[in-house]
């Protein structure tokens, strides 16, 4: 766990920037993708595709951690 602690700042980047990539394949309508369009098509973008993939799932605990679930606390996080 203290491994992935020490990648989240490189996850959140690539999260970061896949979710920019996203929204401009959203607003473009599928004609602007800026990663294929920096990595061309391939085994390169495939696996480009899959490491930010895995930043995001990487994430998850931590995600979870600061919504305080799966963590046994019992305090709703809104105090109710």
């Amino acid at each position: 766990m203290e491994m992935i602690k020490r990648f989240e700042p490189l996850f959140l980047l690539l999260m970061v920037l896949g979710a920019l990539n996203y929204g401009i394949v959203g607003i473009t309508d599928g004609d602007t993708n800026v990663i294929s369009d920096v990595f061309s098509d391939g085994t390169l973008l495939n696996v480009v595709y899959v490491v930010i993939g895995v930043s995001g799932l990487a994430f998850v605990p931590r995600l979870l951690e600061m919504l305080h679930l799966g963590g046994g606390h019992s305090v709703h996080p809104r105090g109710t």
